[in-house]
């Protein structure tokens, strides 16, 4: 029997991957970011997009239990 590569399902279901193009400043403040916090960019990232969807739609996640 192959044992099978990758993550085991954890409950919860697969995130959704995005891409994005980013003007070279930008990215390299995130980076800057990500080094001062020892996260990754894609930390940094999902970070800043779940606090703009709190902020301008505070009632998305009343619904989400979050």
């Amino acid at each position: 029997m192959v044992a099978k590569r990758g993550r085991k399902p954890a409950g919860k279901p697969r995130a959704a991957r995005a891409s994005a193009s980013l003007p070279p400043e930008i990215y390299s403040t995130l980076q800057d970011i990500a080094k001062q916090k020892k996260v990754s960019v894609a930390w940094v990232i999902r970070d800043a997009a779940e606090k703009y969807i709190a902020d301008q739609w505070p009632l998305f996640n009343a619904g989400q239990g979050g």
